[in-house]
Order: structure tokens, then sequence, then C-alpha cells
């Protein structure tokens, strides 16, 4: 029987982190100013840099939430905390590339480069510091 208690945890974990990281991807791309699954599509690298950097910036310590937290609320604060994390990296690179938008429209590749990195690097400093 603990093997069911086990599995029930980890289908409630695993499910509200599919759900966390679907409310990210959907709340990343209502503000970023370009439609990334448009410039994906259309195989722009840029934009896949920059968007795929960003999704493993917020996993990164959405993993870490699951590993540290104590309890289902626990483990949304922190999802909450991570995506919040996630948005002011945007808005940081955004101030020092202002038309960081415009480049990644127009395949720049370097730009989409530096903001997936970024992203990632936030992610990872974010969940190092999420294992109190």
């Amino acid at each position: 029987m603990h093997i069911l208690g086990s599995l029930l945890a980890f289908c409630a974990y695993f499910f509200i982190g599919i759900a966390m990281v679907l409310c990210f991807l959907f709340i990343y791309t209502r503000i970023t100013p370009h439609d990334e699954w448009r410039l994906i599509k259309e195989n722009n690298v840029a934009a896949s840099l920059a968007f795929s950097g960003s999704l493993l910036g917020y996993i990164i310590p959405l993993s870490s939430a699951a590993i540290n937290s104590v309890s289902i609320p626990d483990y949304l604060i922190w999802g909450i905390i991570a995506l919040v994390v996630q948005l002011l990296v945007y808005g940081g690179v955004r101030l020092y590339m202002p038309k960081l938008s415009d480049k990644i429209i127009h395949s720049n590749t370097a730009a989409g480069l530096f903001m997936g990195a970024a992203a990632l690097a936030g992610g990872i400093f974010n969940a190092a510091c999420m294992t109190w």
C-alpha cells in the first residue's frame, strides 16, 4: 500500500508541475511583444533559443521546488516564485537590450542565445537558492 501513496504523491506533483509550466508559458508569451510560437514555426532560431532557455530556466527551479517542498501549497508558492524570477530575468535583459524583441523577430541568433542563456542562468541560480 505504500507504493499507492507514493504514486499518488508523484501524480500530484507531476500534474501540478505540468499545469504550472503551462501557466508559465501562457504568461511568458503574453508578456513578450513577439509571437514565440509563430516565429518557431517559421524556423526562427533566435526565438527558439530564447524561448527554450526561458522554459528550462523555469523548469529547473520548479524541479528543485518539487524536491525540496514539504507540501503541495509549498510547491505552488515556490513555483510562483520561480515564475516571477523568470519574468524579472526577461525584464532585466530587456533593460540591457531594449530592442530584444525586434532582434528576435529578425532572427538575431546572438540576441536569442543571450536571452536563453540569461534565463537558464537565472533558473539555475534560483534553483540553487531553493535548496535550503
